[in-house]
């Protein structure tokens, strides 16, 4: 289990952070450093309960790390809206923009501009297809699609069927998270059946594919959500109105594994509903998002390497650098992890 870091409060706890950017391989930048201009925010959608998670995280820790935070737009899950709340937040004053591309191939005109004007960004949760930004803030997304696979394929005995959520295939994370499931499984678990089911991030589609497969095939026996904050709701509610929502020790439970880490998949990992979720840092992202706009004002640049915050940075072609957050399995074993974030948002 990876520990969750604590909170940034004094300024002596600040410098420290400051010196880690040292084991990153920080190294002194050009240009004017200013810390305190303005930093913008584009939240990327508020209808899942991940991203409302680290909507509350961002205020926190801009006010820990003293990052002149200018008022967030929210881009609604819209690359149109993205691009042009970024024109709203540069028109303000925004000398560094923190943003999260939903569609990470249509973001790369915006990323050209910004990068014309001087303007560093950094990408939070998902890479751009192509575009220069200075840091991208991620976890390691073919990992995710890796552990649930081998979840699943142990706790099937290495056959059965299995329906997978797809997350956008639009989205770099949607892609990673889908080939490392399909790779895995037919690597490991050639018996397993696997029903792969797209759904633009979009739990009505995926309760909808969920139905008619549950109809064609009642002997189902896992299922892969890739993200719990919005397929999770929706999930149980087809699995409790179709007679299929067992409790984990039942014959004829469904095993299932998300992507998240949000409380509410916790409270279904101790019901028994699901079995385990990938927790994605959602503290952690909005921190180091933060940490690295900041640091772009001030001038600082990192190379590759393993950071002393437990992830490690590395190359990711184009000039990109992304440091590749830690995100654990969480099962019954460890869910009251008091270190896991879905144990403290909004404690």
């Amino acid at each position: 289990m990876v520990p969750v870091r604590s909170s940034i409060k004094t300024v002596a706890t600040v410098a420290t952070v400051v010196l880690a950017a040292a084991a990153c391989g920080q190294q002194s930048g050009g240009g004017t450093a200013d810390g305190n201009a303005k930093v913008g925010v584009d939240f990327p959608r508020a209808d899942s309960d991940f991203w409302n998670s680290y909507i509350k995280y961002v205020p926190q820790f801009g006010k820990e790390l003293d990052v002149n935070l200018m008022p967030s737009t929210n881009s609604q899950n819209k690359v149109e809206n993205l691009v042009a709340n970024v024109q709203t937040l540069q028109g303000q004053g925004a000398k560094a923009i923190v943003m999260a591309p939903q569609d990470t191939g249509a973001i790369a005109t915006t990323l050209q501009r910004l990068e014309q004007q001087k303007i560093p960004v950094v990408t939070v949760d998902t890479r751009p297809d192509s575009g220069k930004v200075y840091m991208v803030v991620r976890a390691d997304n073919k990992a995710y699609g890796e552990k649930a696979c081998k979840f699943l394929g142990e706790k099937l005995g290495k056959k059965g069927k299995v329906v997978e959520f797809q997350g956008a295939l639009s989205s770099v994370n949607g892609r990673d998270r889908s080939e490392a499931f399909a790779k895995c499984m037919k690597d490991n678990y050639p018996e397993i059946t696997v029903f792969e089911e797209p759904t633009d991030w979009e739990g009505s589609k995926a309760a909808s594919a969920l139905q008619t497969r549950l109809n064609q095939h009642p002997d189902i026996k896992g299922i892969y959500m890739q993200a719990g904050g919005v397929f999770l709701a929706p999930t149980l509610q087809v699995l409790r109105s179709t007679n299929h929502l067992l409790p984990a020790g039942d014959p004829n439970h469904i095993a299932i594994v998300s992507n998240d880490g949000i409380p509410q998949e916790f409270e279904a990992i101790r019901k028994g509903e699901i079995d385990a979720t990938v927790s994605q840092p959602a503290d952690l992202y909005a921190k180091w998002a933060l940490f690295y706009a900041k640091a772009a004002l001030e001038g600082k640049t990192f190379k590759p390497g393993p950071t002393d915050h437990e992830s490690t940075i590395v190359d990711v072609g184009n000039g990109n650098l992304e440091d590749q957050l830690p995100a654990p399995l969480v099962t019954k074993d460890n869910v009251d992890d008091k270190a896991l974030w879905g144990n403290q948002i909004g404690k």
